[in-house]
C-alpha cells in the first residue's frame, strides 16, 4: 500500500513535532496523578540480606531481562528521532533491557525512514516492540502492514497503540473507531509474534483489557494517568481553537496507572502486564510491580536522556536499576518475585 506523498509528509512532520513539544512544553498532567503516591513500602530495617545477592532479572514474553525495565516506545521516522533511537537501543543492549519504538505508520507510508525504527543491529538481544496504531486498522492497514513493521525491527512483539483521545485532539485524527475489536482480532489471530495492547497515557480498564484478551492480544500495557498528556502535546499542535480548547480541557483524563494495575491483574491474574504511565523512578517501578505489574515502562525520562547523549542514557539506567535494588534490599526481598509474593507494599489509609 503506497500512501500519497503529502500524507507522509504530514506523519513525519508530526513527529518530529512531538518530539520537540515533549521536550520543549510542560505537557505533563498536574491534576491526575499515577496513583502510586496512595501506597508506601514498609520499611524492613534488618533485611538479613547481602545488597550484592540482589537480583532484579526477571523473564517476559519469553526472553530474559536483566532488570523489569521498558524503554517505552516513543519515536521514529526524522534524523533526530533516529539519533535517539539509537542511542536508547545501545543502552538496553548493555542493560539487557526491553524497548519499544514509536508509531511506525510513517516507515510504512515513506520506507526510506524506516532505517530510524531499525535498532536491532544495536541491540542484537533485547526483547524489541514493533509498534502501529491500532485505529489504523479501520483505515486500511492489515496484516501486510503489521507484519512490515514487525520484519523493520525483526521484532519479538507488536504493539499495537490505542489513543483514541489524541486522535479526538489530533489535526486530521483517525476518529473511527467502530468495530476495532474484531479488526484487532483478526490480526491477533494471524501474527507469528505476541501483540500487545496499550494505551498512550489515558489507562486500560479491566473492562477493556477482558476484551482485548478476549480478541487474542498476549500482553497489556496500562499506559494510564499521570506522566504526559497527549491531549496537551496536541494542544500545542492545534491549528484552531477548538483543538485548543480541546486539549485544555482533557488535560488530565484517565485512569491513574496504579488503578489500572490492580483492577487488571484482578480479572487476569496471568496476564503479562506492563506498568507505564507517570514512572519516574525506580521506586515508582518498584511499587507497580508490587501491585502485579511485570516489568515497567518509562518514556520521558529516557526521552529526555537521548536528546542529551548516549551517556545520560546509561546513567539514567544505572539509577533506576540501582533504586530498584534499594526497594528490595530495604523490604527484605531478594527477587521481584519475593517482592509481589509479600506484604511489603501498604495502601495507606
Amino acid at each position: 500500500m503506497n500512501a500519497p506523498t503529502n500524507v507522509s509528509a504530514q506523519t513525519q512532520n508530526r513527529k518530529a513535532d512531538h518530539i520537540r513539544i515533549c521536550l520543549e512544553e510542560d505537557v505533563q498532567c498536574h491534576e491526575v496523578t499515577n496513583g502510586l503516591e496512595r501506597y508506601r513500602f514498609t520499611h524492613c530495617c534488618l533485611p538479613e540480606l547481602d545488597y550484592t545477592d540482589i537480583d532484579i532479572s526477571t523473564n517476559f514474553l519469553g526472553k530474559h531481562l536483566g532488570a523489569p525495565l521498558l524503554i517505552s516506545s516513543m519515536t521514529g521516522g526524522t534524523e533526530q528521532a533516529g539519533t535517539i533511537n539509537q542511542r536508547l537501543a545501545e543502552v538496553a543492549q548493555h542493560y539487557k533491557i526491553a524497548m519499544g519504538v514509536g508509531s511506525q505508520r510513517v516507515a510504512v507510508e515513506k520506507p526510506q525512514v524506516a532505517d530510524t525504527f531499525a535498532v536491532r543491529k544495536y541491540a542484537p538481544d533485547v526483547l524489541l516492540f514493533a509498534n502501529l496504531g491500532a485505529v489504523q486498522l479501520n483505515y486500511k492497514y492489515g496484516l501486510d502492514q503489521c507484519l512490515r513493521v514487525v520484519d523493520i525491527l525483526e521484532a519479538d512483539a507488536l504493539i499495537l497503540h490505542i489513543n483514541p483521545l489524541q486522535e479526538c485532539i489530533q489535526p486530521k485524527g483517525d476518529i473511527n473507531f467502530k468495530g476495532l475489536i474484531d479488526n484487532i482480532s483478526k490480526v491477533c489471530s494471524k501474527m507469528p509474534v505476541p501483540v500487545i495492547a496499550k494505551e498512550v497515557g489515558n489507562g486500560i480498564s479491566a473492562a477493556i483489557a477482558k476484551k482485548l484478551l478476549d480478541a487474542g492480544v498476549t500482553a497489556i500495557d496500562v499506559a494510564g494517568a499521570g506522566g504526559t498528556s497527549w491531549a496537551k502535546v496536541e494542544s500545542e499542535r492545534a491549528e484552531n481553537a477548538l483543538q485548543r480548547r480541546l486539549g485544555r480541557t482533557f488535560a488530565d483524563w484517565g485512569l491513574p496507572t496504579a488503578e489500572c494495575i490492580t483492577s487488571i491483574r484482578a480479572i487476569a491474574p496471568d496476564v503479562p502486564l506492563i506498568a507505564s504511565g507517570g514512572l519516574r523512578h525506580g521506586l515508582d517501578a518498584a511499587m507497580a510491580i508490587a501491585l502485579g505489574a511485570d516489568i515497567a515502562g518509562f518514556a520521558m525520562p529516557f526521552l529526555k536522556a537521548a536528546a542529551v547523549s548516549q551517556t545520560a542514557v546509561a546513567e539514567l539506567a544505572e539509577v533506576l536499576i540501582a533504586e530498584i535494588s534499594t526497594v528490595l534490599f530495604c523490604t527484605g526481598n531478594a527477587t521481584l518475585s519475593e517482592l509481589k509474593h509479600s506484604d511489603s507494599l501498604q495502601r495507606i489509609k
